[in-house]
């Protein structure tokens, strides 16, 4: 017995070693270089990408609530950006679930769900995300294009169900959008790099993956996925397009096919979003300006000075929470193309250092949901490392919102964080404390 738990002891040191080793390799790492912070703040105001009036007139847009005239549906799970996205200004979290289902074939790939509408008499295939709501049954007179349209479906039931062959079943909570604009401007080997780092410190225990995954505005382009709790984007264009077709079921030119889901209920033609404004810039580049105008998540000040945030921001690194959330980026220079050449990181957002306390990879930690979208079918149980800026304006956490407290979303971690979830339990109860007062502080 003796022997075990010398056994144990020794492996329990070890991580804590490379806990120790990583997080002070990769913070020394990121902190090296001085490069001037990024704006932050929760002010609804720009970072300098653009000018005032231009950020409100893109923030605007981001707000809108769009109605059936407009597009909205037939099915959906909000009628505006800011639903999903408000928490505490415009573009911040909100405690908001999604649902996304599937099943496994009998090689054990996970297949999107078949969902059914209008009491099961149409069915629509390959559907992992399932929307919530729905514009029928309903009567009412619309306005499209300046025309007055009847929308009479009083008896047509439009909102997707799932069988019970469905037996992969989970919820998702909305994400946080500011300062994405920085995160955007990562380059590609930043995110690559810090994948191998952590791999060769770990010895293997700890291995983020990035994905290449297609850019929607640069035909057969790719990049690596940093947006969405799967990264299945890697850039805001992107994002926004797939977000206004899959979470408000409005077309536009980026979305596949340009077609709705369904036509049950439908009263608008495809693309939807067809209406530039004086620039030539649709919706959905509105949508993506807003979020590359955004500043970052500032930390609680006041709570950071304390001695026991700035103990347990020292803790956060000792046992290895930095492994994969980690603290310092720095965005690539000015005339980088990211997003696979679709995008050229401005001065605004180039050279810039920010905090996000994620290496926005993929990680297995024990609490997968089972679903595959833009990845390979390894990428199944991985989940992106959720930045921490902000998090304290959050009280349902993790992917799912299950846990309420610090402490239970740490407790959950198991699988590659397994090591440091240990590490965390071996500190004294002070110590513990002064580690979610730091996370407080974020």
């Amino acid at each position: 017995m003796r022997s075990v738990r010398v056994y144990l002891l020794l492996g329990a040191l070890t991580v804590l070693a490379m806990g120790l080793a990583t997080g002070s390799k990769l913070l020394g790492q990121n902190s090296a270089s001085v490069l001037p912070e990024a704006p932050a703040g929760f002010d609804n105001q720009s970072n300098g990408l653009v000018d005032p009036a231009t950020f409100k007139s893109f923030r605007e847009t981001f707000e809108e609530v769009e109605g059936i005239g407009d597009g909205l549906g037939p099915t959906y799970n909000a009628d505006s950006c800011r639903q999903c996205h408000a928490s505490p200004v415009t573009g911040g979290i909100s405690q908001v679930r999604e649902l996304r289902a599937g099943h496994h074939d009998r090689a054990g790939n996970f297949v999107a769900a078949n969902a059914t509408i209008a009491d099961g008499t149409v069915t629509i295939a390959n559907r992992s995300l399932i929307n919530q709501r729905s514009i029928c049954p309903g009567v009412d007179t619309v306005t499209v294009n300046g025309q007055t349209v009847s929308f009479n479906f009083p008896t047509t039931d439009g909102v997707e169900r799932i069988s019970g062959a469905e037996t992969v079943q989970t919820v998702r909570t909305s994400l946080n959008t500011l300062g994405d604009g920085f995160v955007e401007a990562i380059a590609d080997q930043t995110l690559i790099n810090i994948a191998n780092h952590q791999c060769n410190t770990t010895r293997g225990m700890i291995c983020g993956q990035a994905i290449q995954v297609p850019i929607l505005e640069l035909s057969g382009a790719v990049g690596v996925g940093r947006f969405g709790w799967k990264d299945q984007q890697a850039s805001l264009l992107s994002f926004s397009s797939d977000a206004y077709l899959n979470e408000m079921g409005i077309s536009n030119r980026l979305a596949p096919n340009n077609k709705d889901v369904t036509t049950v209920c439908k009263v608008t033609t495809d693309p939807e979003d067809n209406h530039p404004d004086a620039q030539g810039l649709f919706d959905i580049d509105h949508f993506a300006g807003f979020m590359r105008a955004s500043k970052v998540p500032p930390r609680a000040t006041a709570l950071a000075a304390t001695p026991d945030a700035i103990a347990g921001g020292v803790l956060f690194q000792r046992i290895g929470c930095a492994t994969c959330h980690v603290s310092t980026i720095n965005t690539a220079p000015p005339g980088t193309a990211v997003a696979g050449g679709a995008f050229i990181v401005p001065p605004e957002l180039g050279n810039k250092t920010i905090h996000p306390y994620s290496d926005f990879l993929l990680h297995d930690v024990g609490t997968g949901d089972g679903i595959v979208q833009n990845g390979p079918q390894d990428t199944a149980n991985k989940m992106r490392t959720p930045p921490l800026w902000g998090v304290r304006l959050r009280n349902e956490l993790m992917h799912d919102g299950g846990s309420l407290t610090f402490t239970d979303a740490i407790e959950r971690h198991r699988g590659e964080a397994n090591g440091v979830k240990n590490n965390f339990n071996q500190l004294s109860e002070r110590e513990k404390s002064q580690l979610t007062t730091f996370l407080r502080s974020l």
